[in-house]
């Protein structure tokens, strides 16, 4: 009796302090944030409040944006923090189709950009681009703002446990990733199909986790939540009268399994903050992301009593302490490991990256490191991450290479040149490591063709060299008084070989070089039954210079600058002037000899202004010096016959002959001067996305003679520059208005010029056959 009563006492004890046990132990709070794009950042008002209320989950779970706004805030941001990222962050730049001409390498700017499509030929089979936008900037983004937790691996580990949902592509389901790296968990689980790329991870790729859970509050029930907050900013199935446009039809079918869970994942929620009712703008608008703060803000405040309600009854439970880790400003790397790259460009990205073990690296430099090797344009992409292995911290870095062989190609149209087609050969590595073959015609009216072969060498890759051969057939116009009364065959030919050093790969170099120009005109139709203007049948000058150059370029778009400065200095002379003259007039004695010799001196200067987000102010100024030897005995006057070594003004897109500048107003190679200086005041308005007009005003002085007679009046010019005799005073004003269009540029220039009095026209369309200074 004794015994059983003692085993009920035991009993009834062993109930009691278990209830009491329970009663005191804190409940599991679980976050669910959906994914949305943009409409994401909604969720972070509702972070703030809980800040301010002293509520910190126990547990974090997010989808795509989501993932992004959940996994800072489990790592140890704050709302505010979190806040303040949103509201400062370029998201225009993060989310990109390509990386800023300033994060390009100085020897690839001038292939960079320029073609409509760009195909990796792989088994003699094009490949297209898996995604529409570059993410390497976003992979940047992620990893500065998650360095703080650079050593923890075990998601349960942060401030705040946290899960990242995504999606296997490959064999059709859920993936929750709980380790690893915290920010490629937050890029995997945002890769929307088609617009990012997926990635790779262990033996599959994921994708985003939207595709089969946008919200997964079951998740977080399977994981043992008590208290669920959900946070939503996804409606769940489109009703019949919104799908009427391709766009939502893609998208509902594409999360037609995700959708179909919404509507029971809401029902698990025990504090459901749904915004959608109060979300007027979609996905894609991250530029809104002010505007949609400020949306957020309203749900949020409609659940605040359930959400105060809930932090009394938490205040009698230890909270986490919840903040992000104190993190060294530098890490030393015992090791680095680079994974598949080929042997052709390793010995480029491991010095260029510039990433040694045994050093200290904060992580800034780590970034600035792989932003020098995609500057090399070798790789699409390239990921890294941190490891821990026997008490020692690695980098591993991925490398994404491109094919070595690409094929590009574009379409262009302008009023002058007419249409053509450009197509392009890019081969890497085909001729010894580290170099890059170029083959590029315009298939035109007016052909060109490109043949250039470039290597980078050095113990440190930061030397390169460049040979060049380009081909031009052009039929170039004369004007007279603003009227054109000629048109000559101009054959044009350059042979240009340049070494060159980086003195920062991505923004400067020194190089000299040598340069071989033919210049072959003669009249369009046969001078022995039209006759021409010049009287001429046949003209030929071939000059061989020297140089020795200066360039500096931080512009940070190809088309378009907002930011940046462009500069280029150059000193040439000549050692070869070969000229040939054949006149119509049989009874004139042809010229068959040497000019005297020359130098040149050449400054071209470029800033601009970002005033503000859509003003961009331009300041540009050349100057350009030819310097005659005394003429001697024997020689023909450069000053008088040299015509095709002198400088050309005109055109407003930038060819491939090196002698030539643009000034609006005037025909390309119109005016051929031997002096001149120039500067350009423009701004560039940007009033809606895509749509440019840029007013702007040149002012040059511009000499036909020896630089001592310029100089004389090149600050109060007297002549008319139409006369071509006396020092002149060239002027234009106009406006540009442009489209930037899939097919490249669109612009439309009306400009007045002085002298002539005229209004002059230009359009163009596309890519133009690039010049490669």
């Amino acid at each position: 009796m004794k015994n059983t009563f003692r085993l009920l006492f035991i009993f009834f004890m062993f109930v009691v302090s278990t209830h009491v046990f329970a009663q005191d132990k804190k409940p599991k709070v679980a976050l669910v944030l959906s994914g949305g794009g943009a409409k994401g950042i909604a969720h972070i008002p509702v972070l703030q409040v809980l800040d301010s209320l002293g509520i910190v989950p126990d547990l974090i779970i997010g989808t795509s944006m989501g993932s992004v706004v959940g996994g800072l805030y489990a790592m140890g941001y704050s709302g505010d923090s979190i806040a303040n990222i949103a509201n400062n962050t370029n998201w225009d730049n993060l989310l990109t189709l390509d990386i800023p001409l300033n994060k390009v390498s100085t020897e690839e700017k001038s292939e960079f950009k320029k073609y409509l499509v760009e195909l990796d030929i792989i088994n003699w089979s094009p490949k297209l681009n898996p995604s529409l936008l570059r993410d390497q900037n976003l992979r940047e983004f992620l990893s500065l703002l998650t360095f703080p937790v650079y050593n923890i691996n075990n998601f349960d580990d942060l401030s705040i446990p946290f899960r990242a949902m995504t999606t296997d592509i490959v064999n059709g389901k859920e993936v929750i990733l709980d380790k690893g790296s915290l920010s490629l968990a937050m890029r995997a689980s945002m890769s929307v199909p088609s617009i990012f790329q997926p990635v790779v991870y262990e033996n599959t790729l994921l994708v985003d986790g939207g595709i089969l859970n946008n919200f997964p509050t079951d998740v977080a029930k399977l994981m043992g939540a008590d208290i669920i907050i959900g946070s939503t900013v996804g409606g769940g199935m489109l009703p019949k009268n919104k799908l009427d446009n391709m766009s939502a039809l893609l998208v509902q079918s594409s999360m037609l399994s995700s959708n179909l869970k919404v509507k029971k994942n809401k029902e698990i929620c025990d504090i459901l903050i749904d915004h959608v009712p109060y979300l007027e703008y979609s996905t894609g608008d991250f530029n809104k992301s002010k505007e949609i703060f400020k949306e957020g803000e309203i749900a949020t405040n409609n659940n605040l009593s359930s959400l105060v309600k809930l932090s009394k009854t938490l205040k009698k439970y230890k909270q986490r302490v919840h903040k992000v880790p104190d993190a060294k400003k530098k890490i030393l790397l015992d090791t680095i490991i680079f994974k598949n790259i080929s042997i052709g460009n390793y010995e480029v990205a491991k010095e260029r990256t510039d990433i040694e073990p045994h050093k200290k690296y904060s992580a800034k430099e780590l970034v600035a490191g792989v932003n020098r090797a995609i500057g090399t344009r070798m790789f699409s992409k390239i990921n890294y991450k941190s490891f821990i292995e026997n008490n020692q911290l690695g980098l591993q870095l991925n490398f994404f290479e491109y094919s070595k062989n690409q094929f590009k190609g574009s379409l262009h149209y302008d009023t002058y040149r007419g249409g053509g087609i450009v197509v392009n050969y890019t081969g890497r590595n085909i001729l010894g490591k580290s170099s890059r073959l170029l083959v590029t015609l315009d298939i035109a009216e007016q052909p060109r063709a490109r043949l250039q072969y470039q290597k980078i060498f050095g113990t440190h890759k930061n030397w390169w060299f460049q040979s060049e051969a380009i081909g031009e057939l052009l039929i170039q116009e004369v004007f007279e008084d603003g009227i054109k009364i000629e048109n000559i065959k101009q054959n044009y030919f350059q042979f240009k070989n340049q070494i060159n050093k980086n003195i920062n790969s991505l923004y400067s170099y020194v190089g000299v070089g040598i340069d071989y120009e033919l210049t072959n005109l003669r009249p369009r139709f046969n001078p022995d039954l039209v006759g021409n203007f010049f009287g001429l049948k046949k003209y030929n000058f071939n000059t061989i210079e020297i140089n020795a150059n200066y360039t500096y370029n931080s512009l940070n778009k190809v088309f378009f600058s907002t930011k940046g400065t462009y500069f280029k200095g150059s000193v040439s002379r000549s050692i070869h002037n070969a000229i040939y003259i054949e006149p119509i007039d049989e009874n004139s004695p042809s010229i068959d000899g040497f000019t005297n010799r020359f130098s040149k001196l050449n400054l071209s200067f470029e800033k601009r202004f970002g005033f503000t987000k859509k003003i961009t102010g331009i300041l540009k100024g050349t100057t350009n010096f030819i310097y005659e030897d005394t003429l001697k005995s024997d020689e023909v006057s450069f000053n008088e016959y040299g015509y095709a070594g002198k400088y050309s003004l005109g055109g407003y897109i930038p060819n491939n002959r090196s002698r030539s500048y643009l000034f609006a107003g005037l025909h390309e190679d119109e005016l051929t001067v031997n002096q001149f200086m120039k500067i350009t005041l423009a701004l560039q308005l940007n009033p809606i996305n895509k749509i440019y007009v840029v007013p702007h005003v040149n002012i040059a002085s511009v000499g036909f003679t020896n630089f001592d007679d310029y100089i004389e009046d090149a600050f109060f010019p007297k002549g008319d520059w139409e006369d071509k005799i006396e020092t002149s005073l060239l002027m234009s004003a106009g406006a540009t208005f442009s489209y930037n269009s899939l097919l490249g540029p669109v612009n439309f220039d009306i400009s007045y010029i002085n002298d002539v009095n005229k209004l002059r026209l230009y359009f163009s369309v596309g890519f133009l056959f690039n010049s490669s200074n």
